[in-house]
């Protein structure tokens, strides 16, 4: 199989499972605000959705315009997203119906601490964070990969913050978080019994 073609093969599937995700996260979003959640974050909701579809864009451009070919390194890079892929789909199933791509929030639910939620409090954000690193890096796309990862980080030090307001207003989510990161598990300090 020809480069080209690996490539149109890797780019549609991640079409089709960003597609599916949103499906997925509609659906979500009907059953939690019918059950009476509140929506929060939604302006830079919309900025997440463009730097994502933007990403896309930019990926597609730079394998085109500058021919770039699947990487040396392809076969760790591919492990990587598998490896994310795998978390990704962990996080999703863990949450259920209170997975969404939006900040949606059921005032008073049970904060949900299964799955990688044990180890880390935002295992899908840790996700998107590797793949837009990885993602290009497959296909020597290096611009896209450095200018998104940079936006990325600035879109989620918002987008986190908001996300945990919101969940420290309506849910037990510092009690139930306390003694857990963002994005890389604690490892066990050696004076704890």
């Amino acid at each position: 199989m020809d480069n080209i073609a690996v490539f149109i093969i890797f780019y549609l599937f991640i079409i089709i499972q960003r597609l599916a995700e949103l499906m997925i996260a509609k659906k979500n979003e009907q059953w939690m605000k019918g059950k009476g959640a509140i929506e929060f974050g939604t302006k830079h909701y919309r900025v997440m959705v463009f730097m994502h579809a933007l990403f896309l864009v930019s990926f597609f451009a730079e394998k085109i315009i500058f021919n770039r070919s699947l990487s040396g390194m392809w076969v760790a890079l591919l492990l990587v997203f598998a490896g994310t892929q795998f978390l990704r789909f962990w996080a999703i199933y863990s949450l259920g119906k209170y997975w969404n791509t939006k900040i949606i929030v059921l005032p008073k639910a049970d904060v949900i601490r299964i799955g990688p939620y044990q180890y880390i409090k935002h295992p899908n954000y840790l996700v998107v964070s590797i793949e837009l690193l990885i993602i290009p890096l497959l296909f020597n796309a290096y611009i896209t990969a450095f200018i998104f990862s940079l936006i990325n980080t600035i879109v989620l030090a918002v987008r986190i913050r908001a996300e945990e307001q919101a969940l420290r207003e309506l849910t037990e989510y510092d009690g139930t978080f306390q003694s857990s990161n963002r994005f890389l598990p604690k490892l066990l300090n050696k004076y704890d019994n």
